[in-house]
């Protein structure tokens, strides 16, 4: 009988055991029952416990706290299994049953891939390749999706939640209000399921980052949580006027919105208000890690008084932060703040300097780069122009972002990462999810040679249609930045869909070629501002819907396959086959110009999409696909 001898107790080990524990029994179901105590001393079985309490180097990694090394020494009865971290003890269990065969293809547990086999010795010595591995909630949120993601997260290596708004009521809004069980969403029920989240990422030891936008408006009372909604000005305090950015001669709301507006950074009081707001935010919630501190969503909206134009944004920026970081070193406190290069605070500072560096992340946020190519030849050789307060022109590319990025490091020399959104919209725009996953597994390289140190998504908790394979690179090149693009498409494909799976790599891989993500990015258009009429395209279009037959030829050739993940997943491409023939259709009518019979069959593929909600919720974010494709209808690039 196995046995798992937790060395001391916590909560995060705990878990660790239990996760151990159930999974050897599901590989072994044979095995017996498998006792988990609290015995640093006991012989033979599994012992948990962290590398520097069994005297073990821990001295290649910067920060133990952040960094995460796992550490694997087994046999066929039991063994050592440790990390750096508490958390880094979690990923070293996954990593262990990994090494014994298992997948986690997609979240919850039919994404899972469980072989029934005895265990093998594994050991195993591995320093994660990026700090930061993780993502942020995007798109239309359901309880259950975002615990599972959460569950998934450490299951393939990830390290990182981030929970964007102190209330992400449009998030779960966008989902329970159209959901078949449909509700009104209160600003208590989102706090509620906040909790449950936290709850849940504190158990397993993850980073958890918080907040990022609503710092501009919430120190004057001004409520965040429907976020980019309008609303009526008047939810603005009077007495609180004072502090907007004063555009065109008015303090008010940009556009409507709370979250898009900026704050009157000049102004001292002001400052103070947000600081003082961010740093009792930190005391209440000491379970954060880091804490984002950005300013307002959209660009060209900072103030124009006469003192805000003897700076830029990023100078008031860092006064700004070296304010927070004054008050929390007051209160002894240790939280982590993240900062932002993102729309207008993509310039940087000209005079003014973050005082203590450790405490500060460096955050690149490309939002307006195209996802049809990545640094050339990995040299930056893009020219940056000079900041013009309001009527800015954002970067386009991956190699203009990266010379504002330069610059930022001429006056920045601590920790960076970045934050991408391959999965907030762009997934939905290369149907084949292929050219998506080469263009990440690129772009993941590119970032960590310029020393940015991982990646946050914004991304949708349900980017697993018609496959998870983009997903899984995402966090697998993250994790161990030596695997090949090949090596970890391999893995992924030939557990997902069993013996045949060569044929779905086949199959995918025309349908890349046929609809070009660019197209579908509004990069190939026939004329200047009709980015998606293209006549010359509809032959590749209707070859695609002609692609959609094929792709039901191999789901019959592949019924009833040995694994449940193997079901799930040619399930998702027989979803996929009739979304793919009617949207070819409507691309073919958008190419020819046909607007109104296009928009006839636009509204027939999401009224039957709609009725597969209760099969594809897991694994299609459909509030987040059609608002990303809507704009086709009307030949336009949707608005940032």
């Amino acid at each position: 009988m196995y046995a798992i001898h937790i060395n001391f107790p916590d909560q995060t080990l705990t878990f660790a055991a239990q996760e151990l524990k159930r999974y050897l029994r599901m590989m072994m179901p044979q095995a017996g029952e498998i006792l988990i105590d609290y015995d640093a001393n006991a012989e033979g079985g599994f012992h948990l416990d962290l590398m520097q309490n069994l005297g073990l180097d821990v001295s290649d990694v910067e920060d133990t706290d952040l960094d995460d090394i796992l550490y694997i020494d087994t046999d066929k009865n039991g063994g050592v299994i440790a990390g750096d971290n508490l958390r880094s003890v979690l990923l070293a269990v996954y990593e262990y049953l990994r090494q014994n065969g298992c997948r986690w293809l997609f979240p919850g547990p039919d994404g899972e891939f469980i072989p029934k086999r005895e265990i093998v010795p594994v050991k195993l010595r591995h320093v994660a390749s990026l700090r930061y591995r993780g993502w942020c909630n995007e798109g239309s949120m359901a309880r259950s999706t975002m615990t599972e993601m959460i569950d998934f997260t450490p299951k393939v290596g990830m390290n990182v939640v981030m929970i964007q708004f102190r209330v992400p009521k449009i998030f779960y809004s966008r989902y329970y209000g159209s959901a078949p069980a449909a509700q009104d969403v209160t600003v208590d029920d989102v706090q509620q399921w906040s909790v449950e989240c936290e709850t849940e990422i504190v158990k397993r030891g993850l980073q958890l980052h918080a907040i990022g936008h609503g710092f501009t408006c919430e120190p004057f009372g001004i409520d965040s949580s429907e976020a980019w909604k309008e609303v009526d000005e008047s939810v603005v305090p009077e007495h609180n006027r004072k502090y907007l950015a004063m555009m065109n001669g008015e303090r008010k709301l940009f556009r409507n919105k709370p979250v898009n507006t900026n704050f009157c950074m000049s102004n001292a009081e002001a400052r103070a208000m947000v600081a003082d707001y961010i740093v009792k935010y930190a005391e209440r919630h000491a379970n954060a890690d880091y804490i984002h501190v950005w300013l307002a969503d959209s660009m060209n909206n900072h103030c124009e008084c006469e003192e805000c134009q003897k700076k830029t944004p990023s100078d008031f920026y860092m006064l700004l932060l070296n304010d927070i970081d004054d008050r929390l070193t007051s209160k002894g406190l240790n939280t982590r703040i993240v900062f932002i290069s993102y729309v207008d605070s993509s310039w940087p500072p000209v005079t003014e300097r973050i005082k203590n560096p450790k405490r500060f992340t460096l955050m690149l946020a490309p939002i307006t780069r195209s996802y049809t190519s990545t640094l050339p030849e990995g040299k930056i050789t893009s020219k940056t122009i000079p900041y013009k307060r309001n009527q800015n022109v954002m970067p386009k590319t991956l190699d203009d972002y990266l010379a504002y990025y330069a610059d930022w490091k001429k006056t920045w020399g601590g920790k960076s990462l970045c934050y991408e959104y391959h999965f907030w919209k762009h997934q939905h725009y290369d149907p084949s999810c292929m050219a998506l996953a080469e263009r990440l597994y690129e772009d993941i390289k590119v970032y960590q040679s310029l020393d940015i140190d991982g990646l946050i998504q914004c991304s949708t908790q349900r980017s697993f249609f018609p496959h998870g394979f983009a997903y899984y690179l995402n966090s697998r090149a993250h994790f161990d930045a030596s695997l090949s693009y090949e090596e970890i498409k391999e893995d992924y494909f030939s557990h997902a869909f069993g013996e045949n799976y060569k044929e779905f790599i086949a199959y995918f891989e025309e349908l890349k070629n046929t609809i070009e993500m660019g197209y579908m990015e509004g990069e190939l258009g026939a004329e200047e501002d009709r980015f998606f009429y293209n006549p010359a395209y509809v032959e590749r279009l209707e070859r695609a819907a002609q692609l959609a037959d094929k792709a039901k030829e191999l789901v019959e050739r592949n019924r009833r396959l040995p694994e449940t993940v193997q079901n799930m997943s040619v399930s998702l491409v027989e979803h996929h086959a009739d979304y793919l023939r009617e949207l070819s259709r409507f691309l073919s009518l958008i190419a020819q110009g046909k607007t109104e019979e296009a928009a006839a069959i636009w509204e027939s593929l999401k009224d039957e999409f709609k009725k597969r909600e209760p099969y594809l919720f897991r694994y299609l974010d459909q509030w987040q696909n059609f608002r990303a494709l809507a704009h086709i209808l009307d030949n336009k690039r949707l608005p940032q």
